[in-house]
């Protein structure tokens, strides 16, 4: 846990988030929530699948889809070359995987720093985000995963 990140004074009660980043957001994902974190897996296209979904990957002998994060949340390709990370959730269905640019640390959040979506963020952004954690030095985004494989899936 870096002390740099939390909030002065008492945690309190807290919960841990797998922090990310995609695009220049940074987001969190409940750890209870995560199987695993890896790098960049060869993907099997899907034909006809919804554009959020980039294709099958193979883990060690689990087939697991992966979702486009970028995509889901209206944000624009990677850099050329750029390969993403995979961040393998825990869903109803199975395991499901979340590409995203860049793989955070695990923060232990003070449940008191919560507050709700600021009316800034835009619309497709908000839609998957159940609420942001203040910080010391940024805002946390707390990725509702439930709300964005229901939307990636349309």
């Amino acid at each position: 846990m870096a002390d740099k990140d939390l909030l002065a004074g008492d945690l309190g009660e807290t919960r841990q988030f797998a922090t990310f980043h995609v695009g220049d957001l940074f987001f969190g994902i409940e750890a209870i929530r995560v199987q695993e974190v890896i790098r960049h897996q060869e993907m099997t296209p899907i034909p006809l699948a919804p554009p959020a979904i980039q294709g099958l990957i193979n883990l060690r002998g689990q087939i697991v889809t992966a979702v486009d994060t970028r995509r889901m949340l209206a944000l624009p390709p990677p850099a050329v070359g750029k390969r993403p990370m995979n961040i393998i959730i825990k869903a109803e269905d199975g395991a499901v995987s979340l590409l995203v640019d860049e793989i955070g640390d695990v923060l232990e959040v003070p449940l008191n720093s919560f507050a709700p979506v600021p009316d800034n963020v835009p619309a497709p952004q908000r839609d998957l985000v159940a609420g942001v954690y203040k910080l010391r030095h940024q805002l946390m985004l707390a990725l509702d995963s439930e709300r964005l494989l229901e939307n990636a899936c349309h």
